[in-house]
C-alpha cells in the first residue's frame, strides 16, 4: 500500500509555468547604488584632504 508524496510545492508544470515568467524589468537608475558611490567617493575625497594637510 504505497502512495505517491504529494508536492506541497504544487506540480513541476506549475513551478516550470512560474519560473518562465518574465521578471519585470525596472525603469530609472538604481538609487541604492548611486548612494554607495556618493559615500565612497566622499570618504576618498576626505582621505585625501587629511592626508595633504598632514
Amino acid at each position: 500500500m504505497s502512495q505517491t508524496p504529494q508536492d506541497p510545492a504544487g506540480t513541476t508544470h506549475q513551478f516550470q509555468n512560474f519560473a518562465s515568467q518574465a521578471q519585470p524589468e525596472k525603469s530609472g537608475p538604481n538609487i541604492g547604488l548611486i548612494v554607495g558611490i556618493v559615500a565612497v567617493v566622499a570618504v576618498v575625497a576626505i582621505l585625501v584632504i587629511a592626508l595633504m594637510m598632514m
